[in-house]
């Protein structure tokens, strides 16, 4: 069984705005285009999922400004199915994010989805404090953008010392800090994360990290608190599995991995 744990869709009236949006900020920063591997829709993912071996995908929606809220927490309902899971999402900066986050919790949401540099916040700031609080006393994940974005300038506002720092407020067992902990700062995340409750999906990290500091990583921090994710469309799913595999980890942990930390999330 494989489990994405990180992908992104659109609705379809907007999905290639967003897109071409998303990819021109990267070329914006990087000066160059990464490729989008589905059309960033639902029936694009779902193909996507077929062709790559995905039983279940886990959406990451993101409301990049507080009146966005509502509707793409609508969307994420609608989408629901025994193939497709998503979290919510709200704005640091909205006044009744008490409210939309207990909203979620009794819709069923299992979680929700901040991205620091898209909201522009810090992730030890008070009011991420207040929403990581409050989200671990309703039993809600929060996948967070952990390091730096190549569509965003820096500085980077979730880098893991200031994640260490949410750690004296929160438990962390909640927190999953995409990207292994922090895209391309892993040394860092070595250093102030590896040992700590929170957990790391491992999206878009294949093309960027040695084999040898994944592997280390994973064991070091514990398999149990592992979540495949590819980062779709960005990733194709089976070029992030194939990487996973090929580290040499044990059986138990690769299942771990791939699927059966998903599911007590998710169940």
């Amino acid at each position: 069984m494989l489990i994405d744990f990180h992908s992104h869709i659109f609705p379809d009236r907007i999905a290639a705005g967003a897109l071409k949006s998303l990819s021109d900020s990267i070329v914006k920063y990087q000066g160059v285009r990464y490729p989008h591997y589905t059309d960033g829709t639902l029936n694009g993912i779902l193909k996507s999922m077929d062709d790559n071996g995905v039983d279940i995908s886990l959406i990451l929606p993101i409301a990049t400004k507080p009146t966005q809220t509502e509707n793409i927490n609508s969307f994420a309902k609608s989408i629901r199915s025994d193939r497709i899971a998503s979290f919510g999402s709200l704005h640091p900066e909205q006044d009744d994010w008490e409210a939309v986050l207990e909203q979620l919790a009794e819709d069923g949401f299992k979680g929700i989805k901040l991205h620091p540099e898209y909201q522009s916040f810090y992730v030890d700031s008070k009011r991420s404090l207040d929403i990581l609080k409050k989200c671990e006393d309703l039993g809600l994940y929060v996948t967070l953008h952990a390091g730096f974005d190549y569509g965003q300038p820096p500085p980077a506002h979730c880098q893991p010392d200031r994640l260490k720092n949410v750690l004296d407020y929160v438990s962390g067992k909640y927190i999953i800090a995409a990207h292994l902990g922090a895209f391309v700062n892993w040394d860092e995340v070595e250093k102030h994360l590896v040992g700590t409750p929170v957990n790391f999906d491992t999206a878009f990290i294949s093309k960027f990290i040695s084999p040898e500091q994944c592997k280390r990583i994973i064991r070091s921090h514990g398999a149990d608190k592992i979540l495949f994710g590819s980062d779709s469309p960005w990733q194709e799913p089976k070029k992030e599995y194939d990487f996973l595999l090929s580290l040499g980890l044990e059986k138990e942990e690769e299942d771990k991995i791939f699927y059966k930390n998903a599911l007590k999330i998710l169940e």
